[in-house]
């Protein structure tokens, strides 16, 4: 028997399988057992890639550094986001720039009139009928005090307006008044549309192309009207007549 390491001796052939018939194959792997070591390998690799979610190129790393973002609306984007609150900040802004506009136009106009404080005789006085309300200047400030708590201020505004138009003698500033009316209280657009039934509206049209001083005496008519009817009953009972004619009856 040869001893292991010994070459093999003249005409003795190798064993079947390429290795010495003395060789001691105990502690070598065979063919069969290192593939298999190295399938379960490749499936456990693939197993640990499959269960690592991957992250995508540019996401955000987790770590609580970066918890959830609160969101950055913008009024220069148009997403389901922010587009109620762009409308709501547009539609405001369009609000203001049109009552500043109005507001610019209407500086032609009386807006309101220097008045000394009432005595409790003219107080006492405009409870008797609405013409001695309106004939004194304080009467008609206290009452447009009242119109503008009811929202309804363009009507003593109005008024007085056409008043101030009857006055006026050069035909170019006569003009001028007209248009600063009409677009302030008889047109459509205007926030300080006073009521006027259609006829009257229709004659006003008719009449623009040429104003005169009395082109609105009949809408002027029509407003005293309903300011007589409708807002002076309140008027006699609201804290404001009644509160002015206590401080006046305790001085």
């Amino acid at each position: 028997m040869r001893m292991a390491g010994q070459p093999p001796a003249p005409g003795e052939k190798p064993a079947a399988n390429g290795c010495d018939p003395g060789r001691d194959l105990r502690g070598a792997p065979d063919a069969a057992g290192q593939g298999q070591s190295m399938g379960s390998e490749q499936m456990e690799m693939r197993k640990r890639q499959t269960s690592v979610p991957q992250e995508l190129p540019g996401s955000a790393p987790d770590s609580p550094e970066w918890g959830p973002q609160t969101p950055i609306c913008c009024c220069f984007c148009w997403c389901c986001c922010c587009s109620c609150s762009c409308l709501a900040v547009q539609n405001q802004d369009e609000e203001r720039a049109r009552r500043a506009s109005q507001e610019v136009q209407g500086e032609g106009l009386t807006i309101c009139e220097e008045s000394l404080t009432p005595t409790l005789e003219q107080v006492n006085t405009w409870a008797q009928s609405f013409d001695n309300l309106m004939m004194t200047p304080a009467g008609r400030n206290t009452f447009r005090e009242f119109l503008r708590s009811e929202f309804s201020e363009e009507n003593m505004q109005f008024w007085m307006a056409c008043e101030e138009l009857k006055q006026e003698a050069s035909k170019t500033k006569v003009e001028e008044k007209a248009k600063l009316i009409y677009d302030n209280y008889i047109s459509s657009l205007s926030p300080r549309e006073v009521s006027l039934d259609s006829r009257v509206r229709e004659v006003i049209n008719e009449n623009m192309q040429e104003p005169s001083q009395h082109i609105f005496d009949d809408a002027q008519l029509q407003i005293y009207t309903l300011m007589h009817r409708d807002s002076y009953p309140r008027f006699m009972n609201s804290a404001i007549y009644k509160d002015l004619l206590r401080s006046l009856s305790e001085a």
